[in-house]
């Protein structure tokens, strides 16, 4: 079910308010776009700064526009386990396929730590994604310790953002084959998927979704010399975008396309002009604009 390219989200804000109606009109122009599911309210989506009852409007409006068309997996994420199991019973009501839940950030727990935090959110009863991300989290959960949660019948992939490319296939022995690896590093996909991986959870495809779902298709078809040559085009704008912040470039270069304000929320604030004329130009790059 899991698998392909999935945006990460943005969440449009209008006047310093959710907007909801362009939320939706994203969400038909993603599906139309090919993008193979939806990842709302992570990072990309600004989820540190809504508050709860933001974040459940969120995942409730992408579940409905979605329509069960694409799956959604909604974002989870806290370093607080009772927060994170409201949080992942509040998607499941909401009818989300899955949750996306970070390892605990700032607090630092073991890998006993993880396990516990893991198994109150997979208790719920909700499809779990695990989201490693020791750059940001200062924690980085072992392939052994993911491979004793992937146990728990509700445990049922990552979203692996170490941009080691080892993990892939080292987890494929801890976790089976069957588990499912989804890369959080744009410009690593390819070599992801090449090494068992099945998609990305993307925030390049918040700007160029078809380019994303034809590379990720060419991924699982064996058709590297086409992945290849759309990674060419993209590769230019995965750098522009985390040049700074990366919701903020995505949400530059969405602006850029009539898709949505660029308007973010503090501590974020606008980019430089200099980020703006690398996304322009990686933009142009990519066939994205003349």
């Amino acid at each position: 079910m899991f698998k392909g390219s999935l945006p990460a989200l943005v969440t449009p804000f209008a006047d310093g308010k959710l907007d909801l109606d362009t939320l939706k009109k994203l969400v038909d122009w993603h599906v139309e776009q090919g993008s193979n599911g939806f990842v709302p309210v992570g990072t990309t989506g600004e989820s540190p700064t809504l508050t709860h009852e933001e974040h459940d409007q969120v995942v409730e409006t992408v579940v409905a526009a979605a329509n069960g068309r694409v799956p959604v997996i909604a974002g989870a994420g806290s370093n607080n386990t009772t927060e994170t199991v409201r949080l992942v019973k509040a998607a499941k009501a909401a009818g989300a396929d899955a949750a996306l839940v970070v390892t605990p950030y700032y607090n630092k727990p073991t890998q006993r730590g993880l396990i516990a935090h893991f198994t109150a959110a997979a208790d719920c009863g909700l499809p779990i994604i695990i989201y490693n991300i020791p750059g940001r989290c200062m924690v980085d959960m072992s392939p052994e310790t993911m491979g004793e949660l992937a146990q728990h019948e509700f445990i049922v992939g990552v979203k692996d953002a170490t941009g080691d490319l080892a993990r892939v296939p080292n987890q494929r022995i801890t976790c089976g084959t069957d588990f499912v690896q989804l890369s959080g590093e744009d410009p690593t996909a390819i070599g992801f998927n090449a090494q068992g991986g099945v998609g990305c959870i993307s925030v390049t495809a918040n700007i160029a979704p078809a380019l994303c779902a034809q590379m990720q298709k060419a991924t699982a078809e064996g058709d590297f010399d086409t992945a290849l040559s759309l990674n060419d085009r993209l590769m230019p704008l995965h750098k522009a975008i985390f040049h700074e912040p990366g919701v903020v470039g995505a949400k530059y270069g969405m602006s850029l396309l009539g898709l949505c304000s660029d308007e973010v929320r503090s501590p974020l604030t606008e980019l430089e002009d200099s980020t703006k004329q690398m996304i322009r130009d990686a933009m142009v790059h990519a066939g994205l604009l003349n």
